[in-house]
């Protein structure tokens, strides 16, 4: 029996032991968006061009020839420089001759914008403006379960919903 008994010993199953660690991570985020506003106003500017014109500024002792005007970045009013202004001529009187002159003046200096109610008023600019009114709740919800299961129901405009689940298996 001696010589049996080491042999049972030798086949006999050992025990396995093992750890099984698992985690579960539920997230739910509902957002509603601000209301905002982008304005590009628009920019003052000045072209002149032609053919057989003689030009000038200035008045009186203080004409200056072959001068054109322009934007007097030195003086602005309220964010928009003042004109200088160009004298005109015909360089020879009886010929053909042509003449082109604009002027836009940009843009005057906006005061803050304060949006209410999701809507903001706004001046009516040159350049162009996006207005973006703020979400609304509606009927917005995010029912997240301990299973993983997510449930999301849209709101108004400018709302939305993301629920998630994450599960991580760990056998040591």
């Amino acid at each position: 029996m001696r010589k049996i008994l080491p042999f049972i010993f030798f086949i006999s199953p050992s025990s396995v032991f093992a750890e099984i660690t698992a985690k579960y991570v539920t997230s739910a985020q509902i957002s509603i968006d601000s209301p905002y506003v982008i304005t590009n106003a628009a920019p003052s500017s000045y072209s002149i061009s032609g053919n057989n014109v003689t030009t000038s500024t200035g008045t009186g002792d203080s004409v200056v020839t072959n001068a054109i005007g322009g934007l007097n970045l030195g003086s602005l009013s309220n964010g928009v420089p003042a004109l200088v202004n160009t004298n005109k001529t015909v360089t020879n009187a009886g010929s053909a001759f042509s003449f082109s002159e604009s002027y836009q003046a940009g843009d005057t200096t906006q005061s803050a914008i304060t949006p209410s109610s999701g809507i903001a008023t706004l001046p009516v600019l040159g350049g162009q403006t996006t207005v973006i009114s703020g979400g609304t709740a509606g009927n917005l919800a995010l029912t997240s379960l301990s299973s993983g299961i997510h449930t999301c129901t849209a709101g108004g405009s400018g709302t939305s919903c993301i629920g998630s689940t994450t599960v991580s298996i760990t056998i040591d």
